[in-house]
């Protein structure tokens, strides 16, 4: 494997859409996916009115890569060798000897499956981006409300939980202006979602005058692709792509074959008939990453097309992508960002200025790095005191150098680079930061001993 990674030598550039291309105003929407959710249980189930009422310091507790044991009703932050770092049951963080009585030292039963990104089974949950996160929080104060009514002690909620997301999010929702999700974005872009920058719109163009064919490959419907694309690159979006694909259903869009998941026309934003092989570019829905990857070799002249992909979602994005179709991926970590104010813990955040273009307001957010929980890249093994060989790595910081190309907080941070800048890919042959860009995480440096873990 070689060391650098460059734009310039790949054929094919794709994006996801939400939180990659489209990014989101996180407070905003990380209250509107709470309260759709919440709203629902509460008037469609019968849950405790309490729910609905939220202050911004419970945002705190919504962290990427905690793992939702749901018959214990816990959460979990996992080490990169599946030990439980961090639990809480409900929203109440578990002491170290509640940890170490329930879990143990030793690999958290269902890591196996959860490693190999089989991220929802009836037995639990992986959050991994910022549309499911708030759904978290509900879930622990879900749990909360439970042991204070009814002393559960295993728990069977999640049903309702699931029933509440596909009433928002299903794929007629947009169209029917049912749940309180679509209704509002729809009614309110402005609050909820960020222009792309001038900066990212020239790179695109850039791109593609360079001779890459550029993809958009998203699980959104036609319909709020729409919408979300007019609002934050322009009316004119579609000249920036040669390929849309949207309801790609990923990871499926990448595991399935043409036979389990084949691709649709669309016409007016209703799927019509499957199409038993894809001729030329254009707007898709559903399909599968083969039969693209075949119309990538006709269109590319080339036998092995390179594609690189970008998205925010280990699960449904990198992973798929770099596992089943050998794609170069590049992960969008906004917690790159967040990384930076931690520490020394009561220093004030460092000027951003020499690290690329970030806004000002992007330290405000209140989850980038959670007091509950800690770091998302690394934490103290429970139950033992000495300081600094028990840092220990967690496993959402493992899978970003396993599976991703290179991780950066957003496209701002290369788009002012030159499409054949070098850049440093994770690999074994490489330390354990390289591939992060501008730089890495302080908590990942040696000698950090200033860490906020406590």
């Amino acid at each position: 494997m070689q060391q650098h990674f460059s734009l310039a030598e790949c054929d094919v550039v794709g994006f996801d859409l939400d939180h990659t291309l489209c990014r989101y105003h996180l407070p905003q929407s990380a209250r509107l996916i709470y309260d759709s959710f919440a709203q629902y249980l509460v008037t469609e189930k019968g849950y405790d009115e309490d729910l609905l009422t939220l202050s911004p310091d419970n945002l705190d507790f919504c962290c990427k890569g905690l793992v939702l044991d749901i018959e214990e009703g816990n959460f979990l932050k996992l080490a990169e060798d599946g030990t439980v770092l961090r639990a809480s049951h409900g929203t109440k963080s578990m002491t170290v000897e509640e940890i170490l009585e329930i879990y143990g030292r030793k690999e958290w039963k269902h890591f196996n499956t959860v490693s190999g990104m089989v991220s929802r089974t009836a037995k639990y949950y992986l959050y991994d981006n910022y549309f499911d996160l708030p759904g978290a929080l509900l879930c622990a104060r879900v749990v909360d409300s439970l042991d204070q009514h009814d002393g559960q002690k295993k728990y069977d909620f999640w049903k309702d939980m699931v029933a509440a997301i596909q009433h928002n999010y299903k794929i007629s929702a947009f169209k029917e202006d049912c749940g309180m999700y679509f209704p509002e974005v729809k009614k309110h872009p402005d609050k909820y979602l960020r222009k792309c920058p001038e900066s990212v719109k020239k790179w695109l163009k850039q791109l593609k005058n360079a001779g890459k064919i550029l993809l958009l490959i998203t699980s959104s419907h036609s319909d709020y692709c729409r919408l979300l694309c007019e609002h934050v690159l322009g009316n004119d979006f579609e000249e920036y792509f040669d390929i849309l694909i949207t309801n790609a259903l990923k990871p499926g869009f990448f595991s399935h074959t043409p036979n389990q998941r084949p691709f649709r026309t669309l016409e007016n934003d209703e799927e019509q008939e499957a199409l038993l092989s894809l001729d030329k570019p254009g707007w898709y829905s559903q399909g599968n990453a083969i039969q693209l990857y075949d119309l990538l070799k006709k269109m590319t002249g080339k036998l092995d097309p390179k594609v690189v992909y970008f998205g925010d979602s280990m699960h449904s994005d990198i992973f798929p992508a770099r596992h089943y179709s050998n794609w170069e991926t590049v992960f969008i970590l906004e917690e790159l960002l967040g990384d930076k104010g931690t520490v020394p813990a009561k220093a004030e955040c460092e000027p951003l200025e020499k690290k690329g273009k970030y806004e000002g307001d992007q330290l405000k957010v209140p989850y980038f790095v959670s007091k509950q929980w800690g770091s998302f890249f690394v934490d103290r093994l429970p139950g033992l005191e000495n300081a600094e060989e028990t840092l220990v790595h967690t496993w959402s910081c493992k899978c970003i150098s396993t599976y991703s190309t290179i991780a950066i907080p957003s496209l701002e941070a290369i788009a002012d680079l030159p499409l054949d800048y070098r850049f440093t890919r994770f690999s074994s042959n490489n330390s354990a930061t390289a591939g992060y860009y501008p730089s890495p995480p302080r908590a990942l440096l040696p000698n950090e001993d200033s860490v906020m873990m406590k």
